[in-house]
């Protein structure tokens, strides 16, 4: 029998993300998001093989029992779209464990993980192809994302590593968090963001322009995927910021809160 039915939020992109030192291991700062979430059981296949789910449930100790899901992100949009389906399914087949040993599992599944089974992942300095905080962060301080999905969609490819060195950004990072300062914080990811898109592409996308536009504090991205979003302190997002990313080719456009205190619900 399945338990009751459980949801999870995933994130949006990531405020940053790529190696630590130019060899070192890739690592993120997701931003989450609980307008995103995955809710099981549910009438969705997950984006996962039998076998997968299988070893997946057999290494947490587990019966799988129903493995359908609703998901409100799509896969590849760097949304967190199939590690929350594996956390929603090891919590409805009664999973009760410490999250490390969710992280695990999901790693030996997916290759990849985001820690959407902590309950405040913006804390963390995660190694994504490792499933291990690198270390604890200050949370950022309030404020709103405006963003939506652009361009195709990409599946996280656990042994793609072409990313930044972001050793520079993490430190600044540290500092910016803990004193609470959301313009620094915004700088900061809109340079992890820039880095990125020079890196990776795509080549014509207007996030870095809509920010200006609008009079944003900056923006940021899914480092693989399509989530795109701009930031603004609480209380300033413009009334026409979401059409301008409705006439720019966004979509599933969506406003929601980040930072602060929040927890994940």
């Amino acid at each position: 029998m399945s338990g009751p039915e459980v949801s999870v939020a995933g994130h949006f992109g990531e405020w940053l993300q790529g190696r630590i030192g130019p060899e070192g291991p890739v690592a993120l700062v997701p931003l989450p998001c609980a307008a995103l979430r995955v809710d099981t059981p549910g009438p969705t296949p997950p984006p996962f093989s039998e076998a997968q789910l299988t070893a997946f449930a057999r290494a947490l100790g587990l019966c799988p029992a129903g493995t359908g899901s609703r998901r409100q992100m799509p896969v590849g949009g760097g949304a967190g779209a199939s590690t929350a389906t594996l956390v929603a399914l090891a919590q409805v087949w009664g999973f009760r464990g410490p999250p490390e040993a969710l992280a695990a599992a999901c790693i030996a599944v997916e290759g990849a993980s985001d820690p959407l089974m902590f309950p405040r992942p913006d804390r963390l300095l995660w190694a994504s192809r490792a499933g291990r905080v690198l270390r604890p962060l200050a949370p950022p301080p309030p404020c709103a994302i405006v963003g939506g999905f652009f361009g195709a969609a990409e599946r996280t490819d656990p042994d793609d590593s072409d990313f930044d060195d972001i050793t520079d950004l993490v430190a600044d990072w540290a500092a910016a968090t803990e004193a609470g300062d959301l313009r620094r914080i915004a700088a900061l990811a809109s340079t992890s963001a820039a880095r990125c898109t020079a890196r990776r592409g795509p080549a014509a996308d207007p996030t870095a322009d809509l920010a200006r536009a609008q009079g944003a504090l900056g923006w940021l991205r899914a480092h693989t995927g399509a989530a795109r979003g701009l930031i603004f302190a609480p209380g300033t997002v413009p009334a026409g910021a979401v059409q301008a990313l409705a006439e720019a080719g966004f979509r599933q456009r969506i406003t929601f809160p980040a930072g602060g205190a929040w927890v994940l619900p």
